[in-house]
């Protein structure tokens, strides 16, 4: 399916399970939401909620998203070219195979990975110098992994998430993500693995931990 002079219309996408829709211009509010196996492609920005609750598939846009990208996902990826909002990735959950992947090209917004309980998220930065998200990054975190490449020191994190340089075999969990997502959108795969990127887990005295767990 082909939308063309998208302008705006809320929930294309919603559930479905198969097949793949085009999208020419901005689609509105809860793009791909309940998303089960289905491939969206963007061309143009998104607005927010892309990807509300999905649970497998693909949404690929080339360009930028609105706040709230990926909330509560449960498996399925998402690609971005450019840059996101405020509060990409919160809720985000893994079980068993089903592990959900949110790989950003540019800057993301503050509250980036919010009580994150699974998943992988990887923001790439662009061109920037600075760091590229905002303040409260992993703030409730229990859970999943989240990647940032900078050449800056990351600061400001909140006490319940440990930061470290990624290692060589840190990065090979994300290698495939990054070479998907030049794949889409063009980019020099080897010089991105070459920049600097941390890797943010939970702590372990994670206070959060033990509301969503019984350990």
């Amino acid at each position: 399916m082909i939308i063309d002079n998208c302008y705006g219309q809320r929930y294309i996408g919603c559930a479905l399970k198969e097949g793949v829709i085009k999208i020419n211009g901005t689609p509105g509010n809860a793009l791909g939401a309940y998303l089960d196996g289905g491939v969206i492609n963007v061309n143009g920005n998104a607005q927010d909620a892309v990807g509300d609750t999905m649970n497998f598939g693909k949404i690929i846009i080339h360009g930028n998203a609105g706040d709230a990208l990926g909330y509560a996902m449960r498996g399925g990826e998402i690609f971005v070219r450019n840059n996101a909002g405020y509060r990409t990735g919160i809720h985000m959950k893994e079980y068993r195979d089903k592990k959900p992947a949110i790989i950003i090209g540019g800057k993301v917004g503050s509250f980036l990975g919010e009580y994150l309980a699974g998943g992988l998220i990887v923001v790439l930065g662009g061109d920037s110098i600075e760091v590229p998200v905002g303040n409260f990054t992993g703030t409730g975190m229990h859970g999943g992994k989240i990647f940032i490449r900078s050449e800056s020191e990351l600061t400001g994190l909140p006490a319940q998430v440990a930061a470290a340089v990624a290692s060589e075999e840190d990065l090979k969990e994300i290698e495939p993500f990054v070479r998907e997502f030049c794949g889409y959108f063009g980019g020099d795969f080897e010089g991105i693995l070459r920049g600097k990127f941390y890797v943010l887990t939970p702590n372990a005295k994670n206070p959060y931990k033990q509301l969503y767990t019984a350990n």
